[in-house]
């Protein structure tokens, strides 16, 4: 449970006086829930002018790597703290000396799955945390793409949006952090909207017409984010119903016995944060996702091309009973880019390589 102040403090990040107490499991849920109060910033459509199989060994000093993803939603979790007023610039922030009360940061690389729960692709794998039997995925994983990607095309076809936005990063490299550090902030150069805007150029130079919106959903009420990214989507849509695919993209907060883990594998030599693609599914009742084996199609599509391209830069797909606004399009998923224990930069370069093999996805040269 989260018990905290938040305040804005100088360059636009949150700070806290918190604390958390991590449970084994459901505690991103229970911090997800939590009312986070912060400054909103008003939404705007940008015209299309404007939005022009193996894994690696675990990193140094990492955790010893588990054979299934310990993803924010079954692992204890932490998104609360504050920084020493950091530079809101994403370059690297000056590391403080480190305080008395610091927490440790571990790396780990996630491998992928297999066996009984897990649906083993040609590259990359599917966790399957519902009812349904392992077959009945599999099926869906099959049927490949449920919609076509015209290239080079004046007209949108993907959109991506943030609905926790004020979600950020680890400021700086060293393996500790700061328990007042809340992870958040509503400068858009070094919270989710930064990897975002990554992601959109890679794909806008690769010939997919891309939007990106930056809308800070979580602030003012983080309780009622998702029914406004929902809402914003819908708007984008009646605008430019061009679009196929919505992207929702997030990152991580993992955290063990009061360590927090960054996902973290090596692309080209670099350090560069792990991805997790989450699917949702229909459970017949509470939740309703009539298209959500499509949905699943394409999440399936997306992770094998990522570890065919970058062997190691994702986690399994974690297809469970969650909703995130995936009844929009047959097209729409949620992504996590790394964890609050990475760095900006790690983040971005992991950002860049998943819309890179998107692309690769989509036919793009």
């Amino acid at each position: 449970m989260l018990a905290a102040a938040l305040h804005l403090a100088p360059g636009g990040w949150l700070t806290a006086a918190a604390v958390f107490v991590a449970e084994p499991a459901g505690a991103a849920e229970i911090l997800r829930e939590s009312v986070f109060p912060a400054a909103g910033k008003a939404a705007s459509l940008p015209s299309i002018a404007e939005a022009s199989a193996a894994a690696p060994s675990p990193a140094p000093s990492a955790l010893p790597a588990s054979e299934s993803p310990a993803s924010s939603a079954e692992a204890g979790s932490s998104e609360s703290g504050s920084s020493p007023e950091p530079s809101p610039e994403p370059s690297p922030t000056p590391v403080p000396e480190r305080p008395d009360d610091a927490g440790d940061i571990a790396s780990q690389t996630y491998r992928q799955g297999s066996g009984n729960g897990y649906i083993t692709l040609e590259a990359g794998s599917i966790k399957n945390s519902t009812s349904n039997d392992d077959s009945v995925l599999a099926e869906a994983t099959a049927a490949g793409l449920p919609f076509s990607i015209e290239l080079n095309s004046e007209e949108p076809q993907v959109l991506i949006l943030h609905t926790h936005a004020t979600e950020c990063y680890q400021p700086w490299d060293d393996l500790w952090y700061d328990p007042d550090f809340a992870a958040r902030s509503l400068d858009t150069s070094v919270n989710m909207c930064a990897v975002g805007a990554a992601m959109t150029d890679v794909l806008n130079q690769a010939g997919i017409n891309t939007l990106h919106d930056e809308t800070l959903h979580d602030s003012p009420s983080y309780t009622e984010s998702y029914g406004r990214s929902a809402q914003t989507a819908r708007d984008y849509l009646e605008r430019y119903p061009s679009i196929k695919v919505i992207l929702d993209v997030h990152r991580d907060a993992i955290e063990q016995d009061g360590t927090r883990i960054k996902p973290l594998t090596q692309i080209d030599g670099e350090d560069t944060a792990q991805v997790m693609i989450i699917a949702g599914c229909n459970n017949g009742s509470t939740v309703v996702l009539p298209d959500w084996e499509k949905n699943l199609g394409f999440a399936a599509a997306w992770e094998t091309e990522m570890e065919t391209l970058y062997p190691g830069l994702t986690r399994p797909v974690l297809c469970g009973y969650r909703f995130y606004n995936q009844d929009v399009t047959t097209g729409s998923l949620l992504i996590e880019i790394g964890g609050h224990a990475n760095t900006l930069e790690e983040a971005i370069r992991a950002g860049e390589y998943a819309a890179r093999a998107l692309a690769s996805l989509f036919g793009a040269a």
